[in-house]
């Protein structure tokens, strides 16, 4: 998983990429954090930068759910040996940060849900974003042309007034395996955690932007009202699915108060 701890400091945060990412989508932000943190990083077992002879390590069956990708951050943060440690999740792994921490509670002090969402598909008296059919177009998209889809992905889910951090997430989804990708895009896309939130005591600091086409602010108010744990809501003014890349200063300051009040 190619995890490295970099900073120092008293307190530990674990920084978790979402689909198509890798640790790299962190390096804007990261040069700040480790002046005052421990901070942990690394690449999900389907990231693109993974070494070659460990790719064939993704189980498509062992990996069709969050459960498995939840173990795997339990392990990594015990042979790491952090304890009560910030944990930020990017989408996908804001929801795998939840069911690591109904898992071993102690493991965690606060979660950072960035663009987060326990379910994509709208359902009665709940928005997910999408319906299934656009669902299942997207899984079809990938499917059949991997990597025109992604170049067409990353231009609607980067702030597009933002052509670098755009052409970043770009490189970074198309280095997936189009097998991999597609089986983590069902996984991901297809997934309904809400019965879990419930089961989450730790508090959450729930990140969202203005503007993001992946997660509507519906989504937002909806982990806080199910969430057990205290939560709040952050709201960043821009647009897009990835504030680290295209709104990185803000979630900064956002991250900087948390990280204040968990001190």
């Amino acid at each position: 998983m190619n995890a490295r701890i970099v900073g120092s400091g008293s307190q530990n945060l674990v920084l978790a990429h979402g689909f198509g990412g890798e640790q790299s989508v962190w390096d804007k932000i990261l040069p700040d954090l480790t002046k005052h943190f421990r901070v942990l990083v690394f690449d999900w077992i389907f990231s693109g930068a993974v070494k070659e002879e460990h790719q064939d390590l993704f189980d498509p069956e062992k990996y069709s759910s969050y459960d498995a990708f939840a173990d795997d951050l339990i392990c990594l943060i015990d042979e790491m040996n952090l304890k009560s440690a910030v944990f930020v999740g990017h989408s996908m792994s804001g929801m795998i940060g939840c069911i690591a921490s109904i898992k071993r509670s102690e493991l965690f002090k606060r979660l950072v849900l960035v663009g987060a969402s326990p379910r994509y598909i709208n359902a009665d008296e709940y928005e997910g974003g999408f319906k299934k059919s656009e669902i299942d177009d997207i899984v079809s998209n990938i499917e059949f042309d991997f990597q025109n889809w992604a170049a067409g992905f990353a231009s609607l889910v980067v702030d597009a007034r933002d052509p670098p951090s755009v052409e970043t997430f770009r490189k970074s989804l198309a280095n997936m395996r189009p097998e991999v990708a597609l089986s983590v895009a069902k996984t991901v896309f297809y997934s309904d955690e809400r019965e879990i939130l419930d089961k989450v005591s730790i508090p959450c600091t729930i990140v969202q932007t203005t503007s993001d086409i992946v997660v509507p602010n519906s989504v937002a108010y909806y982990l806080q009202e199910k969430i057990k744990g205290k939560s709040t809501v952050e709201i960043i003014e821009t647009n897009g699915h990835f504030p680290l890349l295209s709104a990185h200063q803000q979630l900064l300051d956002v991250l900087k108060g948390v990280l204040a009040l968990s001190n």
